[in-house]
């Protein structure tokens, strides 16, 4: 067993043996994108994600050792790659962006933003004075409860006050970490709220020596936000909708563990 299927759990998948998932998000059409050498497009499976995909690729980064053309071959019609300095305008109150630092905050607490700004808040941040909210008993909510208790008649459920707006884009930059800083400080992203995958872990096999295991390679960094935010945010039960994200990832971490296993290298 690899240090990828007993560390992360992550789901292995081989290319000619798409993985089925019970969810019908999930699907097999072909791929549209250049595909890798020897992979038939009818191998190749077609994942639909809930939010749309962007991602900001350095110049000097290459695809044959970026993970982020995974992500476009596998969600075609849900992820655009764009090349710095070509950075699209963004809405900052319907877009995040997925990058470790100082201002980054966790899932949770972007779930939080996320509230307080579809509660009514002007930014989102929990730092700010909240409006303030009608009293219970001049709501018009609170008139219709109190009607139906005296007619007897079951009372319908107030509308919830931890409904959450997901956003509509999520950012990622694809990069070597020694090349992120041109990107990351563009004035184009610094509107935009922060997220850090903090209790992650990388299984890249390229893993840069000096930083953290919670840097993440691209696809790790997709596949995790997503699952996270369809637990978290979406608040579903995560059934492997996302898991063939890992189609080509999961391939090769088995043959790169196979061939330093093989040369003692373990």
């Amino acid at each position: 067993m690899s240090s990828l299927d007993r560390d992360q759990h992550l789901p292995l998948s081989h290319p000619g043996k798409p993985q089925t998932s019970v969810n019908s998000s999930v699907t097999h059409t072909p791929a549209k994108p250049p595909l890798p050498v020897g992979v038939c497009q009818q191998e190749i499976p077609s994942i639909k994600l809930p939010v749309k995909i962007d991602i900001i690729k350095h110049p000097n980064e290459t695809d044959g050792k970026s993970t982020a053309i995974h992500a476009k071959i596998l969600a075609p019609a849900d992820v655009t790659i764009y090349t710095y300095p070509c950075i699209p305008e963004f809405q900052k109150d319907k877009v995040v962006l997925v990058f470790p630092g100082p201002g980054s905050v966790t899932m949770q607490d972007m779930i939080q933003r996320l509230r307080l700004r579809a509660d009514g808040g002007s930014h989102g941040s929990p730092d700010e004075p909240h409006p303030k909210r009608p009293r219970r008993e001049d709501s018009p909510a609170a008139t219709h409860v109190a009607r139906d208790q005296r007619s007897g008649a079951p009372a319908e459920p107030e509308a919830s006050e931890s409904r959450v707006s997901p956003p509509e884009r999520v950012v990622f930059i694809d990069s070597t970490w020694n090349q992120t800083n041109k990107i990351i400080t563009d004035e184009r992203l610094q509107a935009l709220l922060q997220v850090e995958l903090k209790t992650r872990r990388t299984c890249f096999w390229r893993h840069q020596k000096g930083k953290p295991e919670t840097y993440l390679a691209t696809i790790e960094a997709i596949y995790y936000f997503l699952k996270d935010f369809h637990e978290q945010c979406l608040e579903q039960e995560y059934s492997g909708e996302y898991d063939n994200l890992l189609f080509f990832y999961s391939y090769l971490h088995s043959l790169i563990t196979k061939a330093k296993h093989s040369a003692g290298r373990d």
